[in-house]
């Protein structure tokens, strides 16, 4: 069950709305409290939230990383074609292992999702 004491709002809602549609407005004959059905929504959803928000501060770590690697060098550090190149290596090798990590992970979620993708 949940440790949260008391159900976000937005599960309160779907559960009002479950128990509404079984039993009808008025909920007659209804004999499961709200929160309990809510407190279940909860423990369904926020696995999937949490996930959410972990692929996106993935996302986001990903699009700085690139965008750092993608910044012209500084002229002064680069005094040849050999530094060039091997600085453009160097940020290659950097993008293609960030990318390899991110496809990795995000087959891991898929995988673990049943294979659906958010």
């Amino acid at each position: 069950m949940s440790t949260n004491p008391q159900p976000d709002r937005p599960a309160l809602l779907i559960a009002e709305e479950v128990l509404r549609t079984i039993y009808g407005d008025d909920l007659k004959g209804c004999t499961v409290n709200l929160e309990t059905i809510a407190a279940l929504i909860d423990n369904g959803v926020a696995p999937r939230q949490a996930q959410t928000r972990e692929l996106l501060e993935l996302y986001e770590k990903v699009v700085e990383a690139v965008h750092l690697l993608s910044t012209p060098p500084d002229a002064r550090r680069v005094t040849g074609p050999d530094e060039l190149r091997t600085l453009l290596g160097e940020r290659l090798d950097a993008v293609h292992a960030l990318t390899t990590k991110t496809m990795d992970t995000t087959a891991l979620v898929k995988a673990q999702q049943g294979g659906s993708a958010e």
